[in-house]
């Protein structure tokens, strides 16, 4: 096996490492990201209703509302129980961001900035293939 051919085993197996990493962790992550949207979606529908709809509308549109917090309000405590146990961060949460950070200093070690770029990349371009393929079919 010649060292180009060492070079690329390498770089598959830490496309895999950092696929399953990041991917486990964004598990927690996307939660939080989704609940900070949210929030602002509910906001920006709040100041867009208020006044602007006759009142026999505001009563539907309200309860659409009162659902979107109370969906928004489940979230939050699913995603609280998902990273706390007992009061403390949830052990697996730590690991894997820290896994996460040992493998991106490894490849920017063996394979240089690039090879990162070029893994974080594909592993995006994955996720969003996969957002697009699930959409699709419903």
């Amino acid at each position: 096996m010649d060292n180009l051919d060492l070079k690329n085993l390498q770089k598959r197996y830490f496309l895999w490492l950092y696929k399953n990493t990041k991917e486990a962790l964004d598990k927690y992550e996307r939660k939080f990201t989704q609940l900070d949207i949210d929030r602002d979606i509910l906001l920006e529908v709040k100041n867009e209703l208020l006044g602007t709809y006759m009142p026999h509308e505001k009563a539907a549109l309200e309860k659409c509302v009162n659902d979107f917090e109370d969906y928004i309000e489940e979230k939050e405590k699913a995603c609280m129980e998902l990273r706390n146990q007992d009061k403390k961060v949830n052990p697996e949460f730590i690991f894997l961001e820290e896994k996460l950070e040992a493998i991106e200093k490894i490849i920017l070690r063996e394979l240089g900035r690039r090879a990162l770029a070029e893994i974080k990349s594909l592993y995006e371009a994955e996720m969003i293939q996969r957002i697009l393929k699930s959409t699709e079919s419903k």
